[in-house]
């Protein structure tokens, strides 16, 4: 009796074998620096990192699409920090999460700016009676905080001095000043609270908070 030979084709690779292979070719092309690249990137993984952007600013965040531009931007120029392919769309997260979370630290600072913005230096004579008061209130704060948050909180918020310029001038490393000037946010937001002169200003920056 002949033998059939019968050719069996091998089965298809597993889903996350192909996937595995397609981020391993996906950053040897980001790093080669080929065209279209980029695009094969938002092609891949744009969904999910529109996913994150959404859960961490919010479904009407009017900045996603540019911040989406941005992650996809930051990858590309940074994608020779990533030893490990497979581990792509986890590094592509944590660049979208710090991404998120330093467009709401801006919009924070720019909040606190334009509160201080309102608030002249202690008295001046062309304010009205309720910014003086609130001034006056603002400094009051400020004598009861302790002097390593007071300083470098006054030159963020009322210098506007960015954050690299702040904790260069205050000697600081820049985790120190962070940490001290989300203390001393904490502090004077609390007692800000406490006071009726600063309470119409702290409700305007939340409202446009929300």
């Amino acid at each position: 009796m002949d033998r059939v030979l019968r050719l069996v084709p091998a089965s298809p690779p597993a889903e996350g074998a192909r996937d595995q292979s397609d981020d391993v070719r996906l950053v040897a092309a980001l790093k080669a620096r080929e065209a279209g690249a980029v695009e094969a990137l938002l092609r891949r993984y744009g969904s999910h990192l529109r996913r994150v952007l959404t859960r961490v600013l919010g479904s009407d965040d009017t900045e996603t699409p540019d911040l989406l531009q941005e992650v996809a931007v930051i990858a590309w120029q940074s994608i020779g920090r990533l030893s490990d392919p497979l581990a792509l769309k986890a590094w592509l997260t944590q660049i979208a999460v710090f991404t998120a979370r330093g467009l709401i630290r801006r919009r924070h600072r720019q909040r606190w700016l334009a509160f201080f913005e309102e608030v002249p230096e202690r008295s001046v004579p062309w304010a009205s009676p309720e910014m003086q008061e609130a001034a006056r209130a603002v400094y009051r704060i400020f004598d009861r905080m302790p002097v390593d948050e007071r300083i470098p909180f006054a030159l963020r918020m009322l210098e506007g001095l960015e954050l690299e310029a702040t904790a260069e001038a205050c000697g600081m490393s820049l985790a120190t000043v962070r940490r001290r000037l989300a203390r001393a946010e904490r502090r004077f937001h609390k007692m800000a609270r406490q006071c009726d002169a600063l309470v119409p200003w702290l409700d305007e920056t939340e409202r446009e908070e929300t």
